[in-house]
């Protein structure tokens, strides 16, 4: 089978294929996680507001989710709580509760702690708040490390056998001979292959149409709707370690989230989207929307001058006909295209980083179906790299990293084992000073970790490292960016003559 796209969905059902034996090619035209994938709030949830619109398969998924990823991936997913200021222009409180006593137990939590009720006024979590809020509730949800996750999935398609093609675009695919035959195009080099597959699968995200009309040629009529959705970043609003949730006067909800330690992030819009999806950028309006309504809430009110990031996504969400952005269904649909040739194409409109997993397996299920069944499903007690041990056991191990690095600062260490989990110990290796990891390149960053970057996950340029590998964009400056990329550039320069010679 060949997967169409690199972001959390494609690279999601080439690792679950590949585990079940199936011979897996993958090509994505950017880097992984490049488009939608990186550009959401980066949790995982089970959608509170979803439940407004009656979405209850999504949401109960969604939630049984949580723990199984947490547990896959607990170096780059962890816990979080939200707190829901409550006020007199929202639902009754009881409904409120009702609603989060649905969130607690139709998902089968077993290690996130429960809905609670909270006094606004004696809680420290009301202090960021303006004077007036006297209720909230607290309940629980995840983050995670959206590009990081890609990337592992994409890594261990890998090492269970699949091919990966970073910036590889597929320029053409075409039914022949009973298969398909697919022509690739190197983004970087422009060199063309040929490949031949019994069955595509279109999981390009916002470009599926595109893949479709363009590389297909198909006369599928328009399956996704694009909702732009816009995040800011600011200096940290507070010091504790819980989100918010909003409600705003339009009916919309915004986060305000602990971000990269010293920052939060505020997010997001909701806007239909008309045109490419690369093009897309957050808009003045936007940024003065997100503030404003940030500002609602919190006694220190979130001026624009204080962004200091944002970003724009693009959700590629199934076109169900519903009348607002936010009223669009989050849920996947899966399409079968054969042509009464036995050459299947399979195309994936929606989802979310939360039902990945469970998307990738419904995918499979697809596939068995249509050209034979090789292994059972696998993933929901797997562990992908640096995530092999308990989400309880997180400190312990972070203390033996210390212990075994003890010259690495605190925060530095911190920041190896959150995105790199046992792994860390890899990418250090026999390093027994700070300088015996290379150069410094700012913000922590060193010559041992872009090296492991280049050799193990695919980084290519400097901004795969700065915002995707990582968020060290926010911290080091345009001139040790520069240097970072020049750096790279020399480093795959020599590289290319070792090989040659």
């Amino acid at each position: 089978m060949f997967v169409i796209g690199g972001g959390v969905n494609g690279c999601g059902i080439a690792r679950d294929a590949a585990g079940r034996g199936y011979k897996v090619g993958l090509a994505e035209m950017n880097d992984f996680a490049s488009g939608t994938s990186s550009k959401a709030t980066k949790l995982i949830h089970g959608g509170l507001r979803y439940l407004e619109h009656y979405e209850f398969r999504l949401v109960r998924e969604a939630l049984s989710e949580r723990e199984t990823l947490l547990k896959m991936a607990p170096h780059i997913i962890w816990p979080l709580r939200f707190v829901l200021p409550h006020h007199r222009d929202m639902r009754p409180a009881w409904l409120l509760r009702l609603g989060l006593f649905l969130y607690d137990h139709i998902g089968h939590r077993r290690l996130l702690p429960p809905t609670k009720t909270i006094d606004l006024q004696s809680s420290p979590l009301g202090a960021p708040l303006k004077p007036g809020y006297v209720r909230g509730f607290e309940y629980s949800d995840c983050w995670v490390n959206d590009a990081r996750l890609v990337v592992l999935n994409a890594k261990d398609a890998k090492d269970r056998g699949a091919t990966i093609l970073p910036r590889t675009r597929v320029v053409s695919a075409r039914r022949a001979s009973g298969l398909w035959q697919l022509e690739l195009e190197n983004v970087t080099t422009e060199a063309r292959e040929q490949v031949y597959a019994r069955i595509l699968v279109n999981a390009a995200g916002p470009w599926v149409d595109q893949v479709l009309s363009n590389v297909v040629g198909s006369n599928s009529a328009k399956n996704v709707r694009l909702v732009k959705g816009s995040h800011i970043v600011v200096p940290k609003l507070f010091e504790h370690d819980r989100a918010y949730i909003f409600q705003n006067g339009d009916g919309r909800i915004i986060f305000v989230i602990p971000y990269e330690h010293n920052f939060s992030l505020i997010g997001t819009t909701d806007q239909d989207y008309d045109g490419d999806p690369k093009d897309v950028r957050i808009s003045p309006a936007e940024i003065a929307y997100l503030c404003h309504a940030a500002s609602e809430y919190l006694v220190k009110p979130v001026e624009e001058a204080a962004v200091v990031w944002a970003y724009s996504g693009v959700r590629p969400l199934y076109d169900d006909g519903a009348s607002a952005a936010q009223e669009a269904t989050r849920d996947y649909v899966l399409r079968v295209d054969a042509e009464g040739t036995g050459v299947p194409l399979l195309s994936i409109f929606g989802g979310k980083i939360t039902t990945f997993r469970r998307l990738s397996e419904a995918v499979l299920e697809r596939v068995e179906a249509l050209v034979g069944k090789k292994g059972g499903p696998w993933t929901a007690g797997s562990q992908l790299h640096g995530g092999d041990f308990g989400p309880d056991e997180f400190a312990q191990k972070l203390s033996v990293l210390k212990r075994d690095y003890p010259f690495l600062q605190p925060e530095h260490a911190l920041r190896l084992f959150r995105s790199y989990g046992t792994c860390a110990w890899i990418l250090l290796g026999t390093a027994r000073k700070q300088a015996d990891l290379g150069r410094d390149f700012g913000g922590s960053l060193t010559q041992r970790e872009v090296e492991y970057l280049m050799k193990e996950e695919w980084a290519f340029t400097a901004e795969d490292v700065l915002w995707r590998r990582s968020k060290l964009g926010l911290t080091v400056s345009a001139s040790q960016a520069a240097n970072l990329a020049n750096w790279m550039t020399e480093h795959r320069a020599a590289a290319a003559i070792a090989a040659a010679t």
